[in-house]
């Protein structure tokens, strides 16, 4: 009798969906060097997050205010809820409206 494997968890979307299978197909392998490895992706998240420039922007005072009502009722800094906007911008999941 064939034994049935009851999964953790469903998968959260097509991509997690697709990683869980495709490790299930065994088509992953163990690398070399995993501290190494290890270092590099931390390096690489590191440099990733790292805010790391500053601009000057000009804003209308009325889009400062709603800017700033909004970080507000986001409980986060302005700043961030502008450098949000921007990376989801460029990302492509926000967009503008048609």
């Amino acid at each position: 009798m064939k034994k049935i494997r009851k999964k953790a968890f469903e998968p959260i979307d097509k991509e997690e969906k697709e990683l869980m299978e495709s490790i299930e197909r065994d088509e992953w392998r163990p690398v070399k060097n995993i501290d190494q490895e290890k270092k590099k992706a931390m390096a690489a998240a590191r440099n990733t997050l790292r805010k790391d420039k500053r601009i000057n922007l000009r804003l209308t005072q009325k889009d400062y205010h709603q800017i700033q009502i909004k970080a507000i009722e986001e409980g986060i800094p302005y700043q961030t809820l502008i450098s949000s906007i921007v990376h989801k911008y460029l990302n492509g999941s926000l967009t503008p409206r048609s």
